[in-house]
């Protein structure tokens, strides 16, 4: 087996921030061309590519990962494809640097305004699935950013020929290639040296399994935009129409129960808990789905577990959900304030002014209305394409795209005013 190179870190990272602050220069166009060159090449660069890739793959069945993970690891021909048609439709986005965002005029005359800046250097970290090497590095790139990428030891082959591929397009458009830099090792001390760079990076991004994401804000000395969790909620109140209820149960519960906005817990309010709850154990029941619920639950649920504050407080990622018949209003939002991972809520009601209060009162990312938590992306909200979400109130919360991406600077417009006239005179 070939031995890993030794990485130089701080180099590394000091060639990315030089890299881009020329990126941060580049017009539109400019930044367009490069993801088209990236799209191209991906195509062309296949065989390459699925050769890393079943390196890889090999590997993953050695070390016996579950048949899940083997299969987020895997690249195909059509996956690829889908890869480049992602970074084209992230070059279709408008791009949000330069835009001002507003502007107003004070006492004084002056123009004042705030407009849309790269972050400078981000820092990716993040496993599994290698499609994100390209996605990260095309969002990053379109916002005019550069980032440094460090992915996870079992797809270390593919994100390796990904990330050449990236600044072969890079330096075909004439653009700095450290604008993308991939951390070519799977040692975790680099991980460790990385993160201690405040002076050279601007934000991380860590995007994986909770433990991943405590470890990287626990080591860190670079803000990090986070999300430990998402124990999402879908309060059914007394005036929900029942038929919604369940189809959003359903949804967000078994459509796809590995994601961070699938549904973790239900609460009924239990003047709706007669209409609803024997249909909604029934058709869970038939979704294969286990329950793990209130003594109150357990009357309509014979077969379900008796449900812990662990289970409440839990994201199974898997056919189970914890379930609570609630008295109040109010004791739905206590139970949400107590477990909630500030991730994605959900109310079902017919009645406007307890959607209403819902929205006011419920502050995680994504609130919703008589709407699925699968909605809870940013693709579906219409940011386009999305480099993960935040629970971090600070910046950026919730699902983020291109903008997320960006800060504001103040701009100021003056036709020569000075704060203090008798200082000139």
């Amino acid at each position: 087996m070939t031995a890993e190179p030794q990485v130089d870190v701080r180099a590394m990272a000091v060639a990315c921030r030089d890299a881009s602050r020329a990126f941060a220069a580049l017009d539109g166009a400019a930044k367009n061309r490069i993801l088209a060159r990236i799209a191209e090449l991906l195509p062309q660069r296949e065989a390459a590519i699925l050769a890393a890739n079943q390196r890889d793959l090999t590997a993953a069945r050695e070390k016996g990962l579950s048949g899940a993970m083997v299969d987020r690891l895997a690249l195909t021909p059509q996956r690829l494809r889908d890869i480049a048609e992602a970074v084209l439709e992230v070059a279709a986005q408008a791009d949000p640097v330069g835009e001002v965002t507003r502007m107003w005029r004070r006492p004084n005359g002056l123009l004042v305004g705030r407009q849309r800046i790269p972050l400078g250097v981000i820092a990716m970290i993040y496993e599994s699935r290698p499609n994100v090497t390209v996605d990260a590095a095309a969002l990053c790139l379109k916002a005019g950013n550069a980032v440094i990428l460090r992915g996870g030891s079992e797809a270390f082959a593919s994100n390796t020929a990904l990330a050449s591929v990236l600044q072969e397009a890079l330096a075909a458009e004439g653009a700095p290639a450290a604008a993308v830099s991939l951390i070519a090792t799977t040692d975790r001390a680099a991980m460790n040296a990385l993160l201690a760079l405040d002076d050279l990076v601007d934000l991380a991004i860590p995007r994986g399994g909770e433990g991943l994401i405590r470890f990287v804000n626990q080591h860190s000395a670079i803000p990090v935009i986070k999300h430990y969790k998402g124990v999402c909620h879908l309060y059914v109140d007394a005036a929900a129409e029942p038929d919604t209820a369940l189809r959003l149960l359903l949804d967000g519960k078994t459509s796809r129960p590995g994601v961070c906005n699938a549904l973790e817990t239900m609460l009924v309010h239990r003047a709706a808990a007669p209409r609803f709850m024997p249909a909604a154990t029934a058709a869970l029941d038939r979704k294969d789905v286990e329950i793990r619920g209130c003594e109150a639950t357990r009357a309509y649920a014979p077969q379900a577990l008796a449900a812990t504050d662990e289970d409440y407080a839990a994201e199974f990622l898997d056919l189970t959900i914890a379930v609570k018949i609630v008295d109040r209003y109010e004791d739905a939002i206590a139970h949400i304030q107590r477990f909630g991972s500030d991730h994605t809520e959900i109310i079902a009601t017919e009645d406007y002014r307890t959607a209403q209060r819902f929205l006011r009162e419920v502050n995680s990312s994504v609130v919703l209305v008589n709407a699925s938590s699968r909605f809870s992306d940013g693709g579906q909200l219409g940011l386009g394409a999305e480099i993960g979400i935040s629970t971090t109130k600070l910046h950026a919360f919730g699902p983020m795209g291109l903008t997320a991406l960006t800060t504001e600077k103040f701009i100021v417009y003056g036709e020569g005013q000075v704060r203090h006239p008798s200082a000139v005179e």
